[in-house]
């Protein structure tokens, strides 16, 4: 007998790509870093998110949901803290201060980037920090999860298609923000993208926090 529900998994496929596909806070991080840091150093913080990812579907079904509804002051300390970070990059990508902020390289300068450890956290806290995706969580999972098969194999397919989907998702954003700067990279122009990359970031921010 199959351990999986493989009617609920037909749909399931769909309809999360749909929903993951829609522009939100993890795929907007990764519009601007796509426009700031190109594809291969957004990487590490798809890394990052998709942890987070995974850990908010397996936190969900398994209840510790119920902590955040118990004690919502607690998360909304973590949304606040995680947004005013974010938002701060912004503000020094606005004003080209920032590390991930473009500029036109001296020659011999050698340009700050992010570690990889920022980048995977940064990503992390996003995806964890972020209540749209708790509750799309919550919300979603436990109605393609069979009760007459074991909750483990289940889970474990539905959050291997979630980070497959995610992934591919992220790919896609980060690539547009990729093309984007480099139809906008001639030297009149590079304000512009710290600009719209910190608005981005700025956008994100708030969003995380007061979402």
């Amino acid at each position: 007998m199959s351990a999986i529900d493989f009617s609920l998994l037909a749909l399931f496929v769909p309809t999360f790509f749909f929903v993951s596909v829609t522009p939100g806070l993890c795929m907007t991080l990764a519009l601007t870093m796509g426009m700031t840091l190109g594809v291969r150093r957004t990487l590490w913080m798809m890394l990052g998110e998709l942890t987070g990812v995974a850990l908010v579907a397996v936190a969900a079904v398994l209840g510790i949901a119920a902590f955040i509804l118990k004690y919502p002051g607690a998360f909304q300390v973590f949304k606040y803290c995680g947004g005013a970070y974010l938002a701060w990059l912004g503000v020094q990508m606005w004003r080209a201060r920032g590390r991930m902020a473009m500029a036109v390289p001296q020659e011999g300068a050698v340009t700050a980037v992010p570690s990889r450890r920022a980048l995977a956290l940064q990503g992390f806290v996003t995806a964890v920090a972020n209540p749209k995706g708790w509750a799309f969580f919550i919300a979603l999972l436990p109605p393609f999860i069979s009760r007459d098969y074991a909750l483990a194999p289940q889970l474990a397919m539905l959050v291997a298609i979630i980070l497959l989907l995610e992934t591919l998702c992220l790919l896609i954003y980060a690539g547009g923000g990729r093309t984007l700067s480099r139809l906008l990279a001639r030297g009149e122009n590079l304000r512009l993208i710290n600009r719209m990359a910190g608005s981005l970031m700025l956008l994100v921010g708030a969003w995380l926090a007061f979402g």
